[in-house]
């Protein structure tokens, strides 16, 4: 008859697996303090003092603070963003969904097409913004050319103010709409088959049972997709700043580019880092808010 192992036994052999459990996650957790935590706490002290990056740091308290809510300029962009955000995330939602319904067939050849849609994502931002802005160029685009065959005489896409916001989002919502197809294209697969018999035999169109059985079961992953694409698009930069450079004008100087401006051009550390701890308030807020809204009406498990 064997005997259970004495109690110090066990213990030791916790410990060993505690010590190997977080062994393996030191590699990660360094990570997460030198390149998420550590940023963050950096940043809120340099909020705190005036440091024009060439001479000594000096502590103003919340003066930076102040300077920021009586500064126009900074709630200008804040709007410019939060007016990005607004087209950005529905769109890139909604067209990323429209892809993954397109996709989820079994075709010969549908995994090429997949993985064709997702090529714009891996290509970096500052190409992107390159070849876009030739695209949108109102001379020699190809946009343009394209719309005088028709006869249509093409505006100046990224000279406008009207239409330079738009123009940059619509770059957003192609790159990453293939990106967040994946997402939703993985959550149309985890919903079992019998569910769409059952919904079929009823005699429920296919906009009902998209409505009342698959949109449902997809708010898990939507509330992935959300919460990423507002991250995302509250810290857009790149392609931006290749394409518009924040102009014409202000129209399209959003948080980030108001950050980089102070920061790398006028050197003003301090204030830049205050804006920025605002930024961060701000998609913190707009985050738990997805959290809450979501929290009692996601369902995370299906029984087949």
């Amino acid at each position: 008859m064997l005997r259970p192992a004495p109690r110090r036994t066990r213990q030791i052999g916790k410990a060993q697996q505690t010590a190997v459990a977080y062994a393996l996650l030191a590699p990660s957790l360094v990570g997460v303090l030198g390149f998420l935590l550590a940023p963050v706490v950096i940043v809120l002290v340099l909020s705190l003092f005036d440091w024009k990056l060439l001479s000594t740091p000096e502590f103003v308290g919340l003066a930076n603070y102040g300077r920021l809510f009586a500064d126009g300029d900074v709630w200008h962009s804040l709007l410019v963003t939060l007016y990005y955000v607004v087209i950005c995330v529905p769109g890139t939602t909604i067209l990323s969904l429209l892809l993954a319904l397109l996709v989820d067939r079994k075709l010969r050849g549908m995994k090429y097409f997949r993985a064709l849609l997702v090529i714009p994502w891996m290509a970096t931002p500052v190409a992107l913004g390159l070849v876009w802005s030739w695209i949108f160029d109102p001379g020699r685009g190809a946009l343009n050319q394209f719309l005088g065959v028709f006869g249509i005489d093409g505006p100046a896409w990224l000279s406008s103010p009207v239409l330079a916001m738009p123009s940059v989002a619509a770059v957003h919502i192609w790159q990453f709409a293939g990106y967040n197809m994946l997402f939703f294209l993985a959550g149309l697969q985890n919903i079992p088959r019998s569910l769409r018999e059952a919904s079929s035999l009823d005699g429920a169109s296919p906009v009902a049972h998209f409505f009342t059985i698959t949109l449902p079961l997809l708010r898990p992953t939507m509330l992935f997709v959300l919460i990423t694409n507002v991250i995302g698009s509250f810290q857009a930069f790149d392609t931006i700043f290749v394409m518009t450079e924040g102009g014409p004008g202000d129209s399209t100087e959003v948080a980030t580019y108001l950050i980089y401006d102070e920061a790398f051009r006028k050197f003003d550390f301090g204030y830049a880092s205050t804006i920025s701890v605002l930024l961060f308030a701000v998609v913190l807020v707009a985050t738990i808010t997805q959290f809450v809204y979501f929290e009692r009406r996601t369902t995370y498990e299906v029984s087949g």
